[in-house]
């Protein structure tokens, strides 16, 4: 059995990050898809080191189960199947700037016009208005939506993340909109145009933040590792290694308080409740991290956890994969010979299917050029 969105064609215009994750998330759950390259290939096949047989694993990471054509769109024959692809599609989805894609005949209006069910997603950098003309990539947006001011030590220069995360939210938007359109393509018959873009999927996953100055007119800044409404919700020092804790609310701080051998802590006015806590963290952290240092974080952690207190040791990236491996989440999956990240959701019924390997350059342009050349 394929996954849950077999039978469905996409037509994949992207490139770099935001797109191709959110066709390879679509291609693990069942769904064909075409990958259409420029003739130099998609941008992330040049990003390295690191290299895997002499390929980016930024491109290993976020094309598998994709079928791959090199397409030259200012050449009229290369664009004739473009558009051909587009008409037979169920899905096409790109990343160009807005208005791009019109002078090849593949913008939305003219794909709709030939393919009326045809879903369109655009992704963008600041939509199709007045921010049109602005490139869209994820460290700026990650300046212009206000994260860099919320990330970093609060007497220290403002950071960016560790990952491209707007652009892989806006690609989780993107999917999300997408299965929404095709929800309502099956009781409508309609196909219609899904727009996302990076700063608003930046704004929306700045949650807490956001509301803070939506709802509250407070504009928030950096505090390092701490939370503005919670505390302990950060790194605390043990006998080896820092520890997160997470009591985020008034059972899991008892919890915590019993397992350190401080009973009559959470009784105390100043440490009673979340909001006492975090008005008075600077008295309380000392008073934590004296006990947190008489063991070790993974014991720590071992104790904690048995308690039902959130917390976890600050891992680099292969202790993360150790610690799934612990937990039984199989994190690896093998495609062909290229080691990837499992999809992160498990179906009952239509499980994720792995069935295509990243896959070269045009490496299937021979029989896919043939297959679009057919009558239909």
């Amino acid at each position: 059995m394929g996954g849950p969105l077999e039978g469905l064609l996409i037509a994949d215009f992207s490139r770099v990050l935001a797109g191709p994750y959110a066709t390879m998330l679509l291609a693990d759950m069942g769904a064909s898809v075409v990958k259409v390259e420029g003739p130099a290939g998609d941008e992330t096949r040049t990003w390295m080191p690191p290299v895997r047989d002499d390929v980016s694993t930024y491109y290993l990471g976020i094309n598998r189960g994709k079928r791959s054509i090199a397409l030259d769109l200012r050449a009229p024959d290369d664009a004739a199947l473009g558009r051909e692809l587009a008409r037979r599609a169920d899905v096409v989805i790109e990343n160009f700037k807005p208005g791009g894609l019109a002078k090849y005949g593949l913008d939305h209006a003219s794909v709709s016009a030939g393919n009326p069910r045809v879903i369109y997603a655009s992704i963008t950098g600041f939509g199709s208005g007045d921010g049109k003309h602005v490139p869209g990539y994820d460290l700026m947006v990650q300046a212009i939506s206000g994260l860099m001011s919320l990330t970093g030590d609060p007497d220290g220069p403002p950071y960016r993340a560790g990952i491209s995360v707007f652009d892989v939210m806006a690609g989780n938007h993107a999917v999300i909109g997408i299965l929404a359109a095709l929800r309502h393509r099956d009781q409508t018959g309609q196909g219609q145009l899904v727009e996302v873009n990076l700063l608003s999927s930046a704004l929306t996953g700045l949650v807490n933040h956001s509301s803070a100055f939506v709802a509250g007119g407070v504009v928030p800044f950096r505090m390092g590792n701490a939370h503005p409404s919670v505390f302990p919700y950060e790194p605390l020092p043990t006998a080896d290694n820092d520890l997160i804790i997470a009591a985020a609310n008034d059972g899991q701080f008892r919890k915590l308080c019993e397992v350190l051998g401080l009973s009559e802590v959470p009784d105390d006015p100043r440490f009673a409740r979340n909001a006492d806590r975090t008005r008075n963290r600077e008295e309380l952290r000392p008073v934590l991290v004296e006990r947190l240092r008489t063991r070790g974080a993974v014991e720590w952690f071992d104790l904690l956890v048995a308690a039902g207190v959130p917390c976890g040791p600050i891992n680099t990236i292969d202790g993360g994969f150790a610690m799934a491996e612990r937990f039984g989440l199989d994190p690896i999956v093998v495609v062909g010979d290229v080691p990837t990240t499992r999809h992160p959701i498990r179906f009952s019924e239509t499980p994720a299917v792995y069935e295509l390997p990243p896959p070269g350059l045009d490496e299937h342009g021979e029989e896919l050029r043939r297959w679009l050349k057919e009558e239909q």
